[in-house]
């Protein structure tokens, strides 16, 4: 039973492939490392001292869904006013960080193409917010 008040969780599209679902993966989750620094455990250090940097002191939980459960999952998340992590269709043709603001500046919110999304908060509303989806395999 874990013993955390919160979740963090990442929702993919089920039809990625795999290199791409590892891609996405890695820049939500930097997302949500960037706005909740508190989450961070403390460096690692192997038995010869030598120093590696800190990752999240809970786990990442990842889920996929269809496009719809994705969508229902970006209202949801707005609805409680959580903040969130997006990755879009267009994100995997761009090639640096303020193309990816661009790409995704340039279409409103409703016509997204989510690949995916990270969000962290409540486990209750974080939960409500993956409804439809399974724990990725």
């Amino acid at each position: 039973m874990s013993s955390f008040d919160t979740k963090i969780a990442v929702l993919l599209r089920d039809d990625l492939a795999s290199w791409q679902r590892l891609n996405v993966t890695a820049f939500l989750v930097s997302g949500i490392a960037h706005v909740t620094p508190e989450l961070m455990g403390e460096p690692y250090f192997d038995a010869d001292e030598t120093e590696y940097l800190p990752m999240f002191g809970q786990p990442v939980l990842v889920f996929s869904g269809t496009g719809d459960v994705l969508t229902a999952a970006h209202a949801r998340a707005l609805s409680r006013g959580l903040r969130f992590s997006i990755f879009t269709d267009e994100l995997f043709h761009t090639g640096n960080d303020a193309d990816n603001r661009a790409a995704v500046r340039a279409v409103p919110g409703e016509k997204l193409a989510l690949a995916g999304l990270a969000v962290h908060g409540p486990k209750n509303a974080v939960d409500k917010i993956f409804k439809g989806a399974s724990l990725h395999s």
